[in-house]
């Protein structure tokens, strides 16, 4: 018997050690079933029909892995044959099984996900037997098969038959265990189970969606290189940011100098550059809050100088395209003359104004380039 016991411990090990791997970890509260089952025994030993009785029994357990599980199960006897012709009892006897679960077809063939329509089950267990009017007490062993059928949306439902040899094999005392065809039942049962619903949305198993290691491995090399494309960036982004700054700083500077009048030598036609400037947005030619102050200072000259004619000089920044950047710096002179005219009436005849195109020359920086500058032909 320890042979048999030791067999079935190492064949139930290795199986839950090669299911384990395929399906997706379950919560203790998962696979559990219940079924009831009935049918008729007679002693194993003769094999006589008419010696006929009756059992019923209630079975839960659980499944640990698509392969292997335990059930408890418990069973009442009825009849008035072989061996209990004497009894006066209805229920004769009742036994008691802890009971190993083991399925046959996803050891061999492997689990796909749900239970196949038809599975063989092998159930093998210890009991303990209880005959009423005798009150007598015994071990028992049951061993036997489950021929399973599989139905439901879900294949919550399972139909099984299922014959078995439960053997008495020691009394209350424990004093010789044995098995003993002599002492042993043959019975046949037909039962219904119910798998109750699981934590994945199902009511049995699920297959884990594994990976190799190569897979794995890659995938990780695809994070770390995006890891390092995102330090990248922002690096360029906080080395945008001290440009930006350093413009602004520039910009505010260039707004706050003190006006300045410079003479141009080397012309064919002799003009003082006057220091203020109108600066605009890229591809605008609408006049912000500091182009206003600086016209005004230039209006306040024309007029403490009314000798003075003044030739504004507007320019575009060379991105694009040379024609639209000809009519933008056309326009950035002209809007600041209408100001001029309108706002400050300062004569249309003292002033001039003449679109530069693109230009780079200016400034160091790209977008200083995209001013109105003011000369003084008059000198």
């Amino acid at each position: 018997m320890k042979k048999l016991f030791l067999m079935l411990a190492v064949a139930a090990f290795s199986a839950q050690t090669i299911s384990a791997q395929t399906v997706e970890e379950s919560l203790n509260c998962d696979n559990w079933y219940i079924g009831i089952n009935g049918g008729a025994n007679v002693p194993a030993s003769t094999f006589k029909f008419d010696d006929i009785n009756y059992q019923a029994g209630l079975r839960i357990g659980r499944w640990f892995t698509p392969v292997v599980g335990l059930a408890v199960e418990g069973q009442a006897f009825f009849g008035k044959n072989a061996g209990f012709d004497d009894l006066k009892t209805t229920v004769k006897q009742t036994n008691v099984s802890l009971l190993g679960t083991l399925n046959f077809n996803n050891w061999f063939a492997g689990y796909n996900g749900t239970p196949r329509c038809f599975e063989i089950i092998g159930i093998a267990g210890l009991g303990w037997q209880h005959t009423f009017d005798e009150v007598d007490n015994a071990m028992s062993s049951k061993v036997g098969l489950d021929f399973a059928y599989n139905f439901g949306s879900d294949k919550q439902w399972q139909l099984y038959l299922e014959p078995a040899l439960v053997y008495t094999i020691a009394d209350a005392h424990m004093d010789h265990v044995a098995y003993n065809i002599n002492d042993a039942i043959f019975q046949a049962n037909l039962g219904l189970v119910y798998k109750f619903g699981n934590s994945n949305g199902t009511h049995n198993f699920k297959v884990a969606e594994l990976r190799d290691q190569a897979e794995i491995d890659g995938l990780n090399a695809k994070i770390n290189e995006l890891r390092a494309n995102i330090n990248d960036k922002d690096a360029q982004l906080s080395a945008k940011d001290g440009q930006i700054r350093q413009l602004k700083a520039d910009l505010d500077e260039c707004r706050n100098r003190p006006t300045e009048n410079v003479t141009v030598v080397n012309k064919p036609t002799t003009v003082t550059n006057l220091q203020p400037m109108v600066i605009f947005g890229k591809g605008k030619s609408s006049i912000d809050q500091a182009g206003y102050a600086s016209i005004e200072l230039i209006a306040t000259y024309m007029k403490k100088h009314p000798e003075a004619k003044i030739e504004i000089k507007g320019y575009a920044s060379p991105e694009g395209n040379p024609e639209v950047n000809q009519r933008l710096s056309q326009a950035r002179a002209d809007a600041v003359k209408n100001v001029l005219v309108k706002k400050h009436k300062i004569a249309a005849s003292r002033l001039t104004a003449t679109g530069m195109g693109a230009t780079d020359e200016l400034f160091d920086e790209v977008e200083f380039n995209r001013v109105a500058t003011f000369n003084d032909t008059a000198k």
